[in-house]
């Protein structure tokens, strides 16, 4: 790594314990007219609870540009590897299944 600091440069930092990440299959996505929250949750089959794994919290303008580079990736990802096929209608869970406390 470079040690010379540019003008305007961001230097990010990735602790051993971030960068082992979690594994979620779940995200419930909430809003207020103010900020979005991202519950990331790993459900295990015939497991009646599940742990949300990270929660992240940010403005609609951030949630926004997470909506965009996400589909710019999936878009560069099924270029490389091929469309990536789901079920005619994706399995939903209705917001009344879903309970635990933020």
């Amino acid at each position: 790594m470079n040690d010379q600091k540019s003008e305007g440069q961001l230097q990010i930092e990735l602790s051993d314990e971030v960068a082992q990440g979690k594994y979620a299959n779940l995200a419930i996505i909430t809003h207020s007219s103010s900020e979005f929250v991202l519950d990331f949750i790993c459900v295990m089959p015939g497991v009646p609870k599940a742990n949300v794994q990270s929660r992240i919290i940010m403005a609609p303008e951030h949630a926004k540009r997470l909506l965009w580079a996400l589909k710019e990736n999936l878009l560069e990802y099924e270029r490389i590897n091929g469309s990536i096929s789901l079920p005619e209608e994706p399995e939903l869970f209705a917001a009344t299944t879903i309970k635990g406390e933020a």
